[in-house]
């Protein structure tokens, strides 16, 4: 399939020969759906298009070979796939499907699902945060997103090892990019991209990207600053009011396809750490939403993805938000009264002092009790706050709200909980509901199920830079949550957090 040497390529020319050779296999059922549709004379070209894109690699193929042959009266290379196929006819559109392999799902390698599951991803991230708003634009931002990591694929199929050893190496231990791509591939991967995608001819918004990343990182860096300014809102805008040529370089629509590609790409590593952390702020900027929409959107299409595109055998980050928060199902009762404009000042106050930096707290205790009493001032009723050991074996009640004195004492084995080895494995929310109380609470600590009756339970795990330290388990005394509480324990979460790594830094 992959059609490569043994040989390792030693320049640029050499990594782009071979990988321009490589030929990507279509999952066979992919293959017989649209081989049937061609054949099919009622089929029309949406209806083709919509199955050839069911396929990564399929919609890779017809675009590269429709760019091909582009004559040259018609100079414009295709832009989405219902321009290839039109450029190339069905009956080349049939010959090309003919001549590349079809293969059980299966039995395509590992890494090349993975690498193509996160472009599916991406373009999910694409369409949830940006075809609406740019609607004229929806094409480009769809076929953008789905290909922008195109120039990789056809390196998983060829030389997994390899990648796998630059993701091990740059992405979870930390090592220079610049250096690692130097010993293992002897050229830049930026570059190589780039070079694929100037040579495949595929969409201008890809190529964009690139070249952003590579020749336009001093722009980046200084957006991302403003970006990092997101709870000041008014001032990000007279920063970029005071230099409209970074404005208008932060507004280009390409950079929604290098903005959900960064979204999948860091969610892949953890939902909070700063890689994911900078994508959001770009992202919270770019469309003018604050940091909290962003995250509740971001976790919801990457459920929606997960629904669409999840494989039994390849991890999808969605795995690790367990339930989606804000999601439909979770909204669909109408809750009841939240908390007073009292307890909202209230909680505004204990938010604030959560937020100060330097830390205010004297020791854990103090700040755990701020806590609790911002969780009680949003409208929650119960909840009991648990503090991971070192081990991360044990989770012990550090404090309590509206339970009985037996909750103090409370000790939950980790091990004999799916939900919270979970919990602890990555930072993640979970909202049970009637819907799927039958499908969690089995899984959840008996002593935990007796201190909050009931089918509605909010849990969350928080962390400092991505281990976590604390897990919340809250309630409105059993009943359903009015919208603006499970907003506020979002909020508070995110406060406690903060708070959290402040304390941990204190006196540096």
């Amino acid at each position: 399939m992959a059609n490569a040497t043994n040989s390792t390529p030693a320049t640029l020319q050499d990594w782009v020969k071979r990988l321009d050779s490589v030929i990507l296999p279509v999952p066979l059922a992919s293959h017989d759906r649209v081989s049937r549709a061609l054949n099919n004379s009622r089929s029309s070209l949406r209806e083709i298009a919509d199955l050839i894109q069911g396929s990564p690699a399929l919609a890779l193929s017809v675009i590269r070979e429709a760019n091909r042959h582009v004559s040259s009266s018609l100079t414009e290379p295709c832009e989405n796939l219902e321009v290839a196929i039109s450029r190339l006819g069905l009956k080349r559109t049939a010959q090309l499907l003919a001549r590349l392999p079809a293969v059980p799902q299966n039995e395509i390698p590992p890494a090349l699902r993975k690498l193509q599951m996160i472009s599916q991803h991406a373009s999910q991230q694409a369409n949830g945060f940006f075809a609406s708003r740019l609607a004229r634009l929806w094409q480009d931002i769809h076929w953008g997103s789905l290909l922008f990591l195109a120039p990789l694929w056809p390196l998983a199929l060829s030389d997994p090892k390899r990648l796998e050893d630059w993701e091990r190496r740059v992405i979870h231990n930390g090592e220079a990019a610049h250096k690692v791509e130097k010993e293992l591939f002897g050229v830049h991967l930026l570059e190589l991209c780039q070079t694929l995608v100037e040579l495949w001819r595929l969409p201008y918004w890809v190529a964009q990207g690139y070249r952003l990343l590579i020749s336009e990182q001093r722009e980046l860096a200084k957006v991302l600053l403003i970006a990092r300014d997101a709870d000041h809102p008014l001032r990000q805008q007279n920063r970029l009011d005071d230099d409209p040529t970074l404005r208008r370089w932060l507004n280009q629509p390409a950079n929604t396809v290098l903005l959900a590609n960064g979204l999948a790409l860091s969610a892949q590593r953890s939902w909070v750490s700063p890689h994911t952390l900078r994508w959001q702020y770009l992202t919270s900027l770019y469309l003018q939403i604050p940091m909290d929409d962003v995250q509740q959107q971001q976790h919801q299409q990457a459920a929606q993805s997960a629904r669409n595109h999840a494989m039994p055998d390849i991890w999808h980050p969605a795995e690790a938000l367990l339930w989606p928060w804000g999601s439909a199902d979770a909204q669909r009762d109408r809750s009841p009264a939240g908390p007073t404009a009292e307890d909202l000042a209230q909680w505004r106050k204990h938010c604030a002092q959560l937020l100060t930096e330097p830390s205010p707290f004297s020791n854990a205790l103090h700040l755990t009790t701020c806590a609790r009493d911002a969780l009680a001032a949003c409208g929650l009723r119960r909840a009991v706050l648990l503090m991971a050991d070192r081990s991360h074996s044990q989770l012990r009640a550090h404090q309590t709200l509206g339970l009985g004195p037996d909750a103090a004492a409370l000790n939950l084995v980790v091990s004999q909980s799916s939900i919270l080895q979970r919990l602890l494995a990555q930072p993640a929310q979970l909202r049970l509901t009637p819907a799927n109380h039958g499908q969690f609470s089995a899984h959840l600590p008996a002593t935990l199920r007796s201190l909050f009756s009931g089918q509605h339970l909010l849990l969350r795990s928080l962390a400092i830079n991505g281990k976590v330290l604390m897990v919340l388990v809250a309630d409105q005394g059993g009943g359903d949550f009015s919208d603006i509480t499970v907003q506020a324990f979002s909020k508070t979460a995110q406060c406690i957090e903060k708070a959290l790594h402040s304390f941990s830094h204190r006196g540096q």
